[in-house]
């Protein structure tokens, strides 16, 4: 059954949002979900490249007020 990651890297600008989503996602297994929780405006397209550069999947993203919520698949 796949799980889900909540990872909260508001307030913090690249790349640590990136750096800490690496490491999250090496702890996860194909087929989880990481959800992060963004308040930098190039978030969405920083996690983009991101799951191009990894072959993880970008599920999409949505704002809440001032939130980015970013979704991808782990894939590897």
């Amino acid at each position: 059954m796949a799980d889900t990651t909540v990872l909260d890297v508001k307030g913090l600008g690249c790349p640590v949002p990136i750096l800490r989503a690496n490491r999250a996602v090496k702890e996860m297994i194909p087929g989880d979900t990481l959800e992060i929780l963004a308040t930098d405006s190039d978030a969405p397209q920083d996690f983009e490249i991101f799951c191009d550069n990894t072959g993880h999947q970008f599920l999409g993203c949505e704002k809440q007020e001032d939130v980015f919520i970013i979704r991808l698949e782990v894939v590897s």
